[in-house]
């Protein structure tokens, strides 16, 4: 149930994020996402592909009963930890927060999903 719960949460969020880094339909957001990644030396090509990374981890996460939900586990975890690096080099750990928060449920459904995984082998 709390797997769920937090699977949910993640996945909500990320297509969020994710929707406004490739359509940027939501301009506010999007100019102040694409500013922070321009301050990061990052262009909005590589700000599409992080949407796009986030888009299959929110998808893929709910598939735990196969290797595709740990690997979009894994995938979220790898953007937040990247936006958790990019906001401790150039912005204030305050700013990381969010990130953290998310790589930290990330590593909790990737932890999960592993744990399946082996117990189906």
């Amino acid at each position: 149930m709390l797997l769920n719960i937090v699977i949910g949460l993640l996945s909500a969020f990320f297509l969020l994020a994710s929707s406004i880094k490739i359509f940027g339909w939501q301009q506010t957001v999007f100019e102040i996402q694409l500013e922070m990644f321009e301050n990061y030396s990052l262009n909005r090509q590589i700000m599409f592909l992080v949407g796009c990374g986030e888009l299959f981890g929110a998808i893929a996460i709910w598939f735990q009963s196969s290797w595709i939900g740990p690997l979009g586990a894994l995938a979220l975890l790898g953007t937040s930890i990247g936006a958790i690096f990019c906001h401790l080099v150039f912005d204030t750990w305050k700013q990381g927060i969010p990130a953290l928060i998310t790589g930290t449920l990330s590593a909790f459904v990737l932890g999960a999903g592993y744990s399946k995984l082996l117990n189906l082998v």
